[in-house]
């Protein structure tokens, strides 16, 4: 894990989070709060130089080395329907998906949260459905609403271009 990704998740070891909490790692993409949960995530990464995927699906924005293993990057603007940004994403979590690696690209990277499971709410029926398909719910927060993102459920596209292939 990089050394950054290390300080991130060695935050939630030193939380002291009972049974009765959730950790995620937090991610912002376009203003909006988003969690992953924290078992998910293998590693935060800064900036990256991508390799093109020829005949790729859009939501995948190419390929990076990891410590000379090959990781599929996912542009989550396009994953969940957001406007491109202005210029390329600046960080990127690392998820596992089924033993392959994939970066999820994000404008920047949080703090890990601790939140109480009883503060969970389903998706509202008002999130748009793009969303309600990846989101395993929805935490508020002083204010602020926290999607989390289902790492399952969000790379669920990549079995449909793996059978079509």
């Amino acid at each position: 894990m990089s050394s950054e990704g290390s300080n991130i998740l060695a935050e939630a070891d030193d939380s002291g989070a009972g049974a009765d909490t959730r950790e995620y790692v937090t991610a912002t993409i376009d203003g909006q709060l988003f969690g992953v949960p924290v078992l998910s995530v293998q590693d935060v990464l800064g900036p990256q130089r991508l390799a093109n995927i020829p005949l790729a699906p859009n939501e995948v924005a190419g390929a990076l080395n990891l410590r000379g293993r090959i990781v599929t990057a996912i542009d989550l603007r396009r994953r969940l329907g957001l406007p491109a940004a202005d210029k390329q994403a600046s960080m990127s979590i690392v998820v596992d998906h089924h033993g392959e690696l994939y970066s999820l690209l994000i404008d920047e990277v949080g703090e890990v949260l601790s939140v109480p499971s009883g503060s969970y709410e389903r998706n509202p029926p008002t999130l748009d459905s793009r969303w309600r398909e990846v989101s395993g719910g929805i935490y508020r927060l002083d204010g602020n609403l926290m999607v989390i993102l289902e790492v399952d459920r969000l790379l669920e596209f990549t079995k449909a271009v793996t059978i079509a292939a």
